[in-house]
């Protein structure tokens, strides 16, 4: 939406954006949908990014808002491939994850499947995206994700 903004531009409009968005979700005690992409690599790592805008120093799994007529898997293949240039193979929608957040719920959409494609941020929204073992994720991975990636895990079969 921004693109046309220089990139240190584009990150400080997302930022002011980002906090007046969750302040006003506070206010109106919104309940916002989203969706978080578990995208596994051939080897069995999962795809974490750190954001340019929100809790900068936490890995977290790609995702975003879904559109109003979006499907949460149509939402991840789009989200993947915006924020990391990757392609989601077999996607499958493994259900939702409400989040209390201090005055708002987050309502969201699990999605995994296969990561396709070496994972490149975009360089304003995120700046920077990896692949890691489930079971030896970054200290710095938000508790939420650590969860959601134990869910994906067990319902595969892993020892994760």
């Amino acid at each position: 939406m921004l693109s046309f903004l220089p990139g240190p531009v584009h990150r400080t409009a997302l930022r002011s954006a980002h906090a007046l968005r969750l302040w006003f979700w506070r206010l109106t005690k919104r309940k916002v949908r989203g969706c978080n992409v578990i995208a596994a690599n051939y080897a069995g790592e999962v795809l974490l990014v750190r954001h340019s805008y929100h809790a900068r120093d936490t890995w977290m799994l790609p995702g975003g808002g879904l559109g109003r007529d979006e499907s949460p898997i149509a939402t991840a293949q789009r989200e993947l491939r915006e924020e990391t240039a990757c392609l989601l193979r077999d996607p499958v929608h493994l259900g939702t994850v409400t989040l209390d957040r201090n005055g708002w719920t987050n309502l969201i959409e699990l999605v995994c499947g296969r990561a396709e494609g070496t994972p490149a941020p975009d360089g304003r929204e995120i700046e920077e995206a990896r692949f890691f073992p489930p079971d030896a994720l970054p200290e710095s991975t938000s508790g939420p994700v650590r969860a959601m990636i134990a869910r994906w895990a067990g319902q595969n079969g892993s020892s994760a």
